[in-house]
């Protein structure tokens, strides 16, 4: 996929507007209010939140107008329902929606070579999983899975595998005024590497050389299980900010609890 075209579906990407943060505030009250022209500037404006997502797909072979577009679809439906009342930065909310719905995008176009019968057990352990973890409220093991379609387990990580689009999650995404957003910080992780060290240690002295908000980003993250974007709609800050924060908390724990 070649992404150092100048020019993506008729937009030149040397030229994207930036819009200053007022500027946003005041397009977003006017949009709020069903002003289309205030719509297409504020998507103008935040163009640059698509190409920086569509490039960490370059090793795709999909077409970069195509992906170029299918993001800009990801950033409409981003403006479209997002609430500024939250408190959450426009970029930190967009950019997981423009990456789903590119990644979407590969995952469907992907699956067009990919066996029908293939598909077919996919969506089925797909569906499964999902009617398996309404009844009992919990996600249910690939044996569990293969019992309740009658298909064996090797099968169904198979078919899995084939429909979709491995990334890594130290993956970057986006940077945010310095500070680098990744695939991991939009993730659930009740489990982290991280947990397993603090449990085992003195946390409570070395907590106690957090300031308030440190300690209760890291009791949001790793004993509440909270993504970095649900503790950010929390406490009312960036996702950006939290990240950096949370970096900051878990050094200082560290250089105490190695002394």
């Amino acid at each position: 996929m070649a992404l150092n075209k100048v020019e993506l579906c008729g937009v030149n990407t040397a030229k994207l507007p930036l819009l200053k943060e007022e500027e946003k505030e005041a397009l977003f009250a006017r949009i709020k209010q069903g002003d289309e022209e205030a719509r297409e500037k504020y998507i103008k404006g935040n163009l640059r939140l698509v190409l920086s997502v569509i490039k960490r797909f370059s090793n795709s072979n999909e077409n970069a107008d195509d992906l170029f577009q299918i993001g800009c679809v990801g950033l409409m439906k981003a403006v479209d329902n997002f609430d500024p009342d939250r408190l959450v930065k426009f970029s930190t909310y967009a950019v997981p929606m423009i990456i789903g719905e590119v990644r979407r995008y590969l995952r469907d176009n992907n699956s067009i070579r990919v066996s029908r019968s293939l598909r077919d057990t996919a969506y089925k352990a797909i569906y499964a999983k999902e009617g398996f973890m309404k009844r009992y409220l919990k996600e249910p093991t690939v044996q569990e899975i293969s019992e309740e379609i009658g298909i064996s387990k090797e099968d169904i990580v198979f078919a899995l595998d084939a429909i979709q689009m491995p990334m890594s999650l130290h993956e970057p995404v986006y940077n945010e005024g310095g500070d680098t957003l990744y695939i991991m910080d939009q993730v659930s992780d009740k489990k982290n590497k991280e947990e397993n060290w603090v449990e085992e240690l003195s946390l409570e002295a070395a907590m106690e050389r957090l300031n308030e908000r440190e300690r209760y980003i890291i009791t949001l993250r790793f004993f509440e299980g909270k993504t970095q974007m649900e503790v950010a709609d929390e406490i009312g800050i960036s996702q950006a900010q939290v990240s950096r924060l949370e970096k900051n908390a878990l050094k200082i724990m560290r250089q105490y609890l190695v002394g």
